[in-house]
């Protein structure tokens, strides 16, 4: 028996377990990949408080684990398969074991999300910029979406690939001044605007990409055997499996304390319902829930 179990191992759910093990409480963590959640896959970690210079996505991800486990937190690396959070006691089911607690936290944010389209499982798609980045040195690579995240790593990619295209279904790019700035001292970034990657042909990989100009429908095909194509489309919240929570939109309403409608359920980070969405973010929300979380314990 737990006192909180925490689903994921973000920055929300990692600063919950942090605070929540400070007050006493015994703490499980559930993760079914590595602890830095999406973020850990991230070429820079930018704009949070006194980050390290060059911080990566992975390195951020270590330090985060080293410092769970140094405050005594336990991590296992499970996928969590059901939940069943009414009633007193919490039962948490993964693939290896059956865990029961007093309250749970959800924090496993989202997943990318797919573009749904022909051919998007082939070799060469889908690609994660500081892990297969390397691969395409010297070589042709699109970067799907015009926010933030996209046009951070089609900076990252830059100073690899020959040339980076970045295929934006807006007129512009719709990230933060900064990123904009950059990318335009990169002569081999371009644009496509008003385009979206509407089917993807090859034998085992990405060979020839279709874009669809948004505005006038017309087609165009580019037939690059080599290039690498990285989605950053936004992200769908890991909520399917909380069949007991009423979703708005797929996200997870809360109240200023993290708790949502059922007694002993928290949530934090990105699966919440909220307007900002940064590391920032999902640390306080984890704050919160691991202390408020913790407290409630004491009367359960």
């Amino acid at each position: 028996m737990y006192d909180i179990i925490i689903i994921g191992a973000g920055p929300a759910g990692i600063s919950a377990a942090i605070y929540g093990k400070s007050r006493g409480r015994k703490v499980l963590v559930l993760e079914k990949n590595q602890v830095g959640g999406l973020i850990g896959m991230v070429s820079t970690v930018t704009h949070y408080t006194a980050v390290l210079k060059e911080e990566t996505g992975k390195t951020f991800g270590e330090r985060m684990k080293e410092q769970a486990l140094g405050a005594g937190v336990e991590i296992r690396y499970e996928k969590v398969t059901e939940t069943k959070l009414t009633g007193e006691i919490k039962n948490i089911v993964t693939d290896q074991e059956s865990y029961q607690c007093k309250t749970v936290i959800l924090a496993n944010g989202g997943s990318g999300r797919m573009l749904g389209i022909s051919g998007e499982s082939l070799e060469g798609m889908r690609l994660n910029a500081p892990k297969d980045g390397p691969n395409y040195k010297g070589k042709n690579v699109y970067v799907i979406g015009g926010a933030d995240g996209a046009v951070k790593e089609a900076i990252y990619l830059a100073k690899i690939a020959a040339k980076v295209t970045i295929v934006c279904v807006e007129d512009e790019l719709v990230c933060i001044p900064e990123f904009k700035e950059k990318a335009a001292l990169y002569s081999n970034i371009y644009m496509m605007p008003h385009t979206s990657l509407t089917a993807v042909y090859g034998a085992k990989r990405a060979e020839e990409l279709e874009f669809t100009d948004n505005k006038t429908g017309k087609k165009q095909i580019v037939k690059d055997a080599e290039c690498g194509v990285f989605v950053y489309a936004g992200i769908v919240p890991n909520t399917q499996m909380y069949t007991e929570l009423k979703l708005v939109q797929g996200y997870i309403p809360v109240d200023e304390w993290m708790q949502t409608e059922i007694p002993g359920v928290f949530a934090a980070g990105d699966i919440c319902v909220k307007k900002v969405r940064q590391v920032a973010t999902a640390v306080a929300d984890g704050a919160i829930a691991g202390i408020q979380a913790a407290a409630m314990c004491e009367w359960i």
